[in-house]
């Protein structure tokens, strides 16, 4: 199977997640100076961070997708699973963010980035299991020290929200930082794209 619906379907949706987070954020009545602005800040630190993540997926779906030369079942289904995870970002955004990153919301936040973060790893396997693993994407692929880590960064983040709910937030922010430079393995591999 061709791998362009793939693309331009997922391409579709990250936009609409990243047009219903915008749309989420709501203009202060009220008042036109700098104070009016003071109780949106939780929402508007909350809306920052999920941007970032909504494009690291984006860039890193964009990547991997130019190593795949083709998709099966398993590799759509697998990407609808993403995308759903994906989709529950302006949910949770919103919530953590209007609530001043109360530890319940915050912790809600990090099950859905470790979520997400899953459901990619297990796109990477489908894709490795349908080209081999003598491929020019598992070669390009590697050992994904990145993904592992984000994943195991998350799992400490989750209960660490109950705990100290900035330090949550700062090991949330501390995956986007490790993900904010896009992944080269491919374009290494692939060449530029």
């Amino acid at each position: 199977m061709s791998k362009g619906r793939l693309e331009a379907f997922s391409d579709g949706v990250i936009a609409i997640i990243i047009t219903i987070m915008v749309l989420e954020m709501k203009v202060p009545h009220g008042g036109v100076d700098l104070e009016a602005l003071r109780p949106l800040a939780g929402v508007f630190v909350s809306y920052v961070l999920s941007y970032v993540f909504i494009g690291i997926y984006w860039v890193n779906h964009h990547h991997l997708m130019h190593a795949v030369e083709r998709v099966n079942g398993r590799i759509l289904w697998r990407n609808l699973y993403l995308l759903f995870w994906l989709s529950q970002v302006p949910f949770t955004t919103g919530w953590m963010g209007e609530n001043h990153f109360a530890p319940l919301p915050t912790a809600v936040y990090g099950i859905v980035l470790l979520n997400a973060a899953i459901a990619y790893y297990l796109l990477v396997l489908a894709i490795l299991a349908h080209h081999g693993k003598d491929s020019r994407v598992a070669t390009a692929l590697g050992r994904d020290f990145k993904g592992k880590i984000s994943v195991l960064i998350y799992v400490v983040a989750v209960p660490m929200a109950f705990v100290n709910r900035w330090v949550a937030g700062a090991l949330y922010v501390l995956v986007a930082l490790i993900w904010f430079v896009p992944d080269r393995r491919i374009e290494r591999v692939f060449g530029k794209g």
